[in-house]
């Protein structure tokens, strides 16, 4: 099939990141209470106690230092039924989402209800806690509430240590379709091409393919780029991170390709980040062609050609 009459790629895309925090003299009690079985919020200037707890006062927006245990049983204030259960959420089966003010407690806390059956939800039901297995000092600690008053609970045993930081997973997943324009591009890097679109408002071409941002019209016209260009700006990257591909210190520069007039993104690899400099002549290292795809990690990274540096006037209305 001819490039410009495919259809439109699609792809499912995922992006994950674990969210680390240090939790503070409040929530960090909140989440050892948890731990240990036990709930605690925070009472406020006009007395009212907030479950989960502030960490500062909403009137005086000062810290808050008084802590209350308050009941593991509470009433729903209100609710939704949840008939399809979406992956990460407390239970695999239907459940109810209840807004729940626990006895003791003067606001409500959102959590799953397992009622079994909507008919047996209700606003003003009487709820407790049901603890998870192993509690070790996060909100999954409840693993959920179920209908009605107190009942057997052993402690945990309790820990010396108080919990003092909490990872979150992060996770979102989706499916992007490209654009026409867009597709073109990606088929074209499967075919060891670089390929942009001319604007034809003010004539630039762009690498990708986009509206042009200028004129806020889609591009008209196919243009074949040079997999060679000159380093525009770029930055040292010195600062280690989860799932970095290559160990600091290296370089990520803005490549303006031969032939382009907005410069691409890319890593520089083939010389000591001191000497990668403004205006330095590149060229794209592809990957064996084997591992080519409809994908810019078709290129690996790009690599000093050699040629004489481009003067700055060459690029100095692509910065």
């Amino acid at each position: 099939m001819d490039i410009a009459e495919a259809p439109p790629l699609s792809a499912a895309m995922n992006i994950a990141f674990d969210y680390t925090r240090s939790l503070g003299p409040v929530l960090g009690q909140f989440l050892t209470g948890l731990r240990d079985r036990r709930v605690v919020g925070s009472r406020t200037c006009d007395g009212r106690v907030h479950v989960p707890p502030l960490e500062y006062d909403p009137a005086t927006h000062a810290p808050v230092t008084q802590l209350v245990e308050v009941q593991p049983t509470g009433t729903v204030v209100s609710w939704t039924w949840m008939h399809r259960p979406l992956a990460g959420q407390p239970l695999a089966h239907p459940f109810g989402w209840a807004l729940i003010r626990l006895d003791g407690a003067d606001t409500s806390l959102l959590h799953a209800v397992d009622a079994g059956t909507p008919d047996r939800m209700r606003t003003g039901m009487r709820v407790r806690i049901r603890w998870a297995a192993t509690t070790t000092g996060r909100i999954q600690d409840i693993e959920c509430f179920e209908p009605g008053e107190s009942g057997p609970s052993e402690p945990a045993e309790p820990d010396a240590e108080p919990v003092t930081m909490v990872t979150t997973p992060i996770r979102l997943g989706y499916r992007h379709t490209t654009s026409v324009e867009e597709s073109r591009y990606l088929r074209a890097l499967a075919d060891g091409r670089l390929l942009g679109q001319r604007c034809p408002v003010c004539h630039k071409v762009y690498v990708p393919p986009r509206v042009c941002p200028a004129d806020g019209v889609s591009p008209d016209e196919e243009v074949a780029v040079a997999d060679r260009g000159t380093v525009t700006t770029f930055c040292v990257v010195n600062v280690p991170f989860p799932g970095q591909r290559l160990d600091p210190p290296y370089v990520v520069a803005q490549v303006l390709l031969d032939g382009a007039d907005i410069p691409l993104p890319h890593l520089i690899v083939g010389c000591a980040p001191e000497e990668v400099r403004m205006g330095m002549r590149v060229a794209a290292v592809w990957r064996e062609r084997e591992k080519w795809s409809t994908t810019p990690e078709n290129i690996a990274h790009f690599a000093p050609t050699g040629e004489a540096d481009a003067t700055y006037d060459t690029f100095a209305d692509h910065l």
